[in-house]
């Protein structure tokens, strides 16, 4: 059949002008453009021969199309414009990933994506799409990590998260690590629903079969035990408990009129920014501070136990670093992240939910301001080449 120019024109007016048209016309010039690369393709590989169409979805104008796009039998023709649609389901996948991880739900996210794209997706639509991100981050929290860090921190948030058809509060732990360069990176964030006698070895050797070899200091809140699997994995590594946490310990023992009194007694043995106290020294000040309140405060006496020496640890670095290693205040911002988007979904459906979304929120944060270098954390190694 051989049309003029001006009655194809007056077909495919007649065509967009009825319901659904524009996205036909569409379906119709897609579904020509790849005939013709297949023309093309035959033509230069004349061995090949056809082998029927297989269907591949795409979005119009507000609507889906269904594509026909031609196969050959060796199975090698692909056509260019379908790396084109697969670059514009990525940039959607993205958007839905960047949205969801920010804390919206997926009936929120659903809603941005029809008020922008003009389609509707379900929670479980959206729950599929979000698949390959799931992947992505759970590929991410296993990956190969370095062979030595200067300093581990390891704290933790409670998250309330439904299991067994019941809400509670649960710990999420994230390690923390700085590295050689003096760059930060998360190495894994564990869910253990309560926080005490925890099986640290396990999760350090977890560490340690991914490829950590060697770990100078380790900074941690007083989890019950920490200091003994430290030592059986990392033998070598040092052990530093959160000043902040055990100050924030103490003070809670005394009664709020004389807090303010007590927080200026605990500055003078918890010195930062000074090479003046040797750690020895600074925990027999801790066990005065104990003998002196003991008597209005008995509870006080656990403070003094031998333990806590592992308090005063800092003491023997650098001070340009002390400020930086006698507490888990870096996690601690970090765990302000995480709640910011935690928090917009009140009880999470599911602990793996809450680690997906905390490792997205990692992933980020690795990506922007933990990519650059705290340059002074290069002079741990040098005062571990010092003391070897």
């Amino acid at each position: 059949m051989n049309l003029t120019h001006d009655q194809i024109s007056e077909l495919l007016l007649k065509i967009a002008k009825s319901e659904n048209g524009t996205n036909l016309l569409m379906q119709m010039t897609l579904d020509a453009f790849m005939k013709s690369e297949k023309h093309l393709d035959q033509q230069e590989n004349p061995g090949d021969y056809a082998n029927g169409y297989r269907l591949r979805k795409a979005r119009g104008f507000g609507k889906e199309m269904v594509l026909k796009v031609p196969r050959m039998r060796n199975g090698t023709f692909y056509p260019v414009l379908l790396n084109v649609l697969r670059d514009e389901d990525e940039e959607h996948r993205k958007l839905i990933f960047s949205l969801y991880k920010k804390g919206l739900t997926t009936e929120q996210v659903s809603d941005i994506y029809e008020e922008i794209y003009g389609k509707e997706y379900s929670k479980q639509q959206i729950s599929y799409i979000m698949k390959d991100s799931r992947e992505e981050v759970s590929i991410w929290l296993q990956r190969k990590l370095e062979s030595h860090y200067l300093v581990l921190y390891i704290d933790a948030t409670f998250v309330h998260t439904r299991r067994d058809k019941s809400v509670s509060k649960e710990g999420y732990y994230t390690v923390l690590g700085v590295k050689e360069d003096g760059s930060r990176e998360v190495l894994s964030i564990v869910n253990h629903p309560t926080e005490g006698a925890l099986l640290w070895q396990n999760e350090l050797e977890a560490l340690k079969n991914r490829g950590v070899q060697i770990i100078g200091l380790v900074v941690s809140d007083g989890l019950t035990s920490i200091e003994n699997d430290i030592e059986q994995v990392f033998p070598t590594a040092k052990n530093q408990l959160c000043v902040v946490h055990i100050k924030r310990n103490i003070l809670a023992v005394f009664p709020r009129v004389k807090r303010l009194e007590v927080a200026e007694e605990l500055l003078e043995f918890f010195a930062i920014d000074t090479k003046n106290v040797a750690p020895v020294e600074a925990f027999k000040n801790l066990c005065k501070f104990v003998e002196k309140h003991k008597k209005s405060s008995p509870s006080l006496k656990s403070f003094s136990n031998e333990r806590n020496t592992a308090y005063f640890t800092y003491l023997n670095y650098p001070i340009t670093i002390q400020r930086m290693i006698y507490s888990t205040n870096w996690i601690e911002r970090l765990n302000r992240d995480y709640k910011s988007i935690l928090k917009m979904r009140g009880a999470i459906p599911s602990p793996e939910l809450v680690l997906f979304l905390m490792g997205a929120v990692s992933m980020e944060k690795e990506h922007k301001s933990y990519k650059f270098t705290v340059t002074t954390f290069r002079q741990v190694e040098e005062l571990k080449r010092e003391t070897n």
